[in-house]
């Protein structure tokens, strides 16, 4: 139950960050929340590393190609694609796309690794593939073919297209994850420092805007990572990765509640990307030998074996492997 709450949570707080973001990019640009939001949660993550999973800090840094790599990828790539997309289309538009992210990573898997998936695996990423392009074309599916779609949902395609490709070469990182996280995202924030000199980033200027940048900090970057990984030491990551589909359907009410009306193609793109991802997801059932054999050939259980002796002294204590 508490692993549960745990990733309810990072999803709510990741589905603010759509929200909240959507408002701060009308006065601030996708570079300035992107620099700030990983300079001002490094050291915080640094330390939550260092006193939660205590990692051999030199042997991290030995590391530092691939780690390069994924916070190019995943911290400025992603991020700027994302807060950039979000100046010209909807949160709720941008996470529906985002939803389509587990298909996606089975098709990039398939092409760069060789990985594969079964009919059903196939049939949900056609569904949720359906579902993003309703989305994209508001239901007039005929806008592909005159490629009129809006700026901000290509850049979107991009921003999963990138995550995708982090994901994939993050899965073979044999670094804590905590520690991986805070390492690239103090990468971030050295890389992307003489992008944010030579276009003069500024800080908040406004209350809302500093507002808006200490939830980005403060929830997403923070607390979201940590409950996420937290909760990843007690559940299996196939059955978190379906969690993320929480971030649709918040975003969804915080938009409902904020006064904004979905629209029968969201909904209904929604839902196709939504069961799309549920079927990408799930494996069926190995079947066990006894489900092949006819019933009169199932061999009977071995007959149980003859207690033994009884040793003197006291019983050991059993040791139950968490």
């Amino acid at each position: 139950m508490k692993a549960s709450l745990y990733l309810v949570l990072a999803t709510l707080f990741w589905s603010g960050n759509f929200i909240v973001a959507q408002v701060a990019v009308a006065s601030m640009t996708p570079l300035d929340l992107t620099f700030w939001r990983w300079t001002l949660a490094a050291v915080p993550l640094v330390l939550l590393a260092h006193f939660v999973e205590k990692p051999d800090w030199r042997a991290v840094l030995r590391r530092w190609p691939v780690l390069l790599l994924l916070s190019v990828l995943g911290m400025s790539g992603y991020t700027l694609l994302l807060y950039g997309a979000l100046g010209h289309t909807s949160a709720m538009n941008a996470s529906l796309i985002t939803a389509a992210n587990p298909a996606l990573i089975v098709v990039l898997a398939m092409v760069l690794t060789g990985e594969r998936t079964t009919r059903r695996g196939w049939f949900g990423i056609v569904l949720g593939l359906l579902g993003v392009l309703l989305v994209l074309t508001r239901g007039e599916l005929q806008r592909v073919v005159s490629l009129s779609l809006n700026i901000g949902e290509v850049m979107m395609i991009g921003a999963i297209l990138v995550w995708g490709c982090y994901t994939i070469i993050a899965r073979r990182l044999d670094v804590p994850a905590i520690t991986a996280t805070a390492t690239q995202v103090v990468i971030a924030g050295v890389t992307l420092a003489p992008f944010a000199v030579a276009a003069d980033v500024r800080l908040p200027q406004t209350q809302a805007e500093a507002w808006s940048l200490a939830y980005i900090v403060v929830f997403p970057s923070l607390g979201a990572y940590l409950l996420w990984n937290l909760a990843l030491k007690t559940t299996a990551p196939g059955t978190a990765g379906n969690y993320l589909n929480l971030i649709v359907v918040f975003t969804a009410v915080i938009t409902v509640v904020l006064g904004t009306p979905l629209t029968i193609v969201q909904v209904a793109g929604g839902l196709l990307v939504v069961a799309g991802v549920l079927l990408t997801g799930t494996k069926p059932r190995a079947k066990s030998p006894a489900d092949t054999l006819p019933a009169s050939t199932v061999p009977a259980p071995p007959a149980p074996a003859p207690a033994a002796p009884a040793a003197s002294g006291p019983t050991p204590t059993r040791r139950h492997t968490p």
